[in-house]
């Protein structure tokens, strides 16, 4: 007999206001809300999180690393995008 085949889901979490959510790892689940539920279960045990969001690994689209110089060569070209010419001061924080 063939197991059903239970959805693999990426799980992001932000850990304070202002920064970015972070992928944290990966869990199966039958749908979003049990996959929410896992994530709280697994991943902030400790109180870790702030927010959290789960996305199903089919819906990840990522580039190949062997199409480094295609996908990002132009932009060293571009050093104006670059905040390399003034200092952020401290009191900014997080950016």
């Amino acid at each position: 007999m063939a197991e059903p085949k239970i959805p693999l889901w990426e799980v992001f979490i932000r850990s304070r206001n202002g920064l970015a959510h972070k992928h944290v790892g990966s869990l199966h689940a039958a749908d979003a809300a049990m996959a929410l539920q896992a994530a709280r279960d697994v991943y902030t045990r400790r109180g870790e999180g702030l927010s959290l969001w789960v996305v199903p690994s089919a819906a990840i689209v990522a580039s190949d690393p062997a199409d480094k110089e295609v996908m990002f060569e132009p932009t060293a070209s571009k050093i104006y995008r670059h905040p390399t010419f003034y200092e952020v001061p401290d009191e900014v924080g997080h950016m």
